[in-house]
């Protein structure tokens, strides 16, 4: 049985998207990482995956065709996909954004990190402590310095 975890991160940008596997694969090297360029193609990758489903899902707010928020709203209300847990994975750090996609069902709200430093511990705590992660990303947002909003 493979214990490797499994994230999907839904992104249109690609020097990010690029940047996040990266990192995440020098945090956790046999992690399986797919990654989406907008809500729509994330949608049908979800819906078609079958048992290999993810443990995690980081989604962008601001996307081409269907965003971040719609897309949170459609797993949420599909019973396959209602019950993996997504972190909204944004440039924006508005109010509003942030209490919606709470609202929504999203378990936090992480402002993309300014330095790969930052992002390769957010992403650390959050492989390691994958088994626990609604205390997980308290912790972290408890954390001074930390881009997590909860």
């Amino acid at each position: 049985m493979d214990c490797s975890p499994h994230f999907v991160l839904v992104d249109d940008d690609l020097d990010d998207t690029s940047l996040f596997e990266e990192v995440l694969l020098e945090v956790q090297p046999t992690v399986k990482f797919q990654a989406a360029h907008n809500g729509l193609d994330a949608m049908n990758m979800l819906r078609n995956a079958g048992t290999e489903l993810p443990d995690l899902i980081f989604l962008d707010l601001n996307m081409p065709r269907m965003d971040g928020k719609q897309c949170l709203v459609a797993i949420k209300e599909d019973d396959l996909l209602k019950n993996i847990p997504v972190i909204m994975y944004s440039t924006s750090s508005q109010p509003k954004d942030i209490e919606e996609t709470r609202q929504a069902g999203a378990i936090c709200f992480i402002t993309k990190p300014t330095s790969i430093h930052e992002l390769r511990n957010i992403l650390s705590a959050i492989v390691n402590g994958l088994n626990k992660i609604e205390e997980t990303v308290e912790t972290l947002s408890q954390n001074e310095g930390m881009c997590i909003i909860r």
